[in-house]
């Protein structure tokens, strides 16, 4: 899943170049590019589709050299999870109905590599065998408000599902990691194709409508039109609120690799390395004066002198510049909005 704009890392992220196709990191790689080598390893280049919005298919390909156009699956507008997994599964239906299938965002960091693998191979037999859909549970580590929680009915590596929770407040999270019997919900899912289609029709029956078509055009002259067509017509809705919290069939595998969704300037800030003054900032052309616990990020070849900061988010671009406590940082959004409102979409 690639289509996402990744609005939290403005100004650095923008719709002409949004999170997946940048290396904030500096890892000297792109987030899409370090999530197709991790699974190179276990999935054929031939196996691997991309669903992104149709302006960025020339960025996935550039990105991805080794998979073809026609593994890029373009969609015409965004419309949250559910639509996104519902190309990829009934275009993967019709290719072939005993395909395995594996759902991840293309923006995750993931520290042990080996160890995620291993667990996505224990996913991937469990739910062949079962017909039941997985989704992959991260221990908590700190009670964080930015994640959904997934609470499990044992202590086994998988567990079924007893519910889910969407994003709680602070006091909610502290009792969820006291209890031990929650984890992150990671968002990577694994399934048979034919359980996920099985769990459109039964919960999402308009969507199994409209894909079920989009599924017959593919290969035809009408798919481009069909396709426009259901976007137009579905509802925009997460994969969790569609179908996760409804099923019966639902099992998590719990573990620990080293995860985060890198989904802001502040988790950015906790993996990147920093200086003697607790500052994440770029090798080069960075001076700092009395200022700690900030995190810096600037073109290549621009200096920067900043004195007197303590726990800021400064983000300088060739037509932008950012300066924000870290501690503020969910306003990024109301930012955009006024700087929309303002100088239209040249600087989004």
């Amino acid at each position: 899943m690639a289509g996402g704009i990744g609005s939290r890392f403005w100004p650095k992220s923008r719709q002409s170049m949004p999170k997946q196709f940048l290396d904030i990191l500096g890892t000297g790689k792109s987030f899409i590019r370090h999530t197709y080598e991790r699974f190179a390893k276990m999935v054929p280049a031939e196996n691997f589709l991309v669903v992104t919005n149709l302006k960025y298919k020339d960025l996935v390909l550039e990105h991805l050299p080794e998979i073809g156009e026609k593994q890029v699956l373009c969609e015409p507008v965004g419309r949250n999870t559910a639509p996104c997994i519902a190309y990829a599964a009934y275009t993967l239906m019709k290719q072939n109905p005993d395909a395995e299938m594996i759902v991840t965002p293309a923006d995750h960091l993931i520290l042990n590599e080996d160890d995620f693998r291993a667990i996505i191979a224990e996913c991937l037999e469990f739910a062949a065998d079962r017909g039941v859909l997985m989704t992959v549970g991260i221990k908590p580590t700190r009670p964080d408000t930015g994640y959904g929680y997934i609470q499990v009915s044992d202590s086994q590596p998988i567990s079924k599902v007893k519910c889910f929770t969407e994003k709680p407040d602070l006091e909610l999270a502290q009792v969820f990691l006291q209890s031990g019997e929650f984890y992150w919900n990671s968002g990577i899912f694994v399934w048979t194709v034919r359980a996920i289609v099985e769990a459109f029709e039964k919960y999402l029956p308009e969507h199994h409508s409209l894909f079920s078509g989009v599924m017959r055009a593919i290969g035809t002259e009408a798919e481009r039109n069909v396709l426009e067509i259901a976007y137009s017509e579905c509802r925009a809705i997460s994969i969790d609120y569609g179908i996760m919290e409804k099923a019966d069939n639902v099992y998590v595998r719990c573990g620990e690799f080293g995860w985060s969704d890198v989904g802001t300037w502040g988790s950015v800030y906790q993996h990147s390395r920093k200086d003697r003054y607790a500052n994440a900032i770029p090798e080069k052309g960075c001076y700092l004066y009395d200022t700690r616990s900030s995190i810096v990020s600037l073109p290549k070849n621009k200096i920067a002198v900043i004195s007197g900061l303590k726990e800021y988010i400064i983000v300088d671009t060739d037509d932008v510049l950012m300066i924000c406590p870290r501690a503020e940082e969910q306003n990024i959004k109301k930012f955009i909005d006024e700087v929309k409102f303002n100088n239209g979409d040249k600087h989004i």
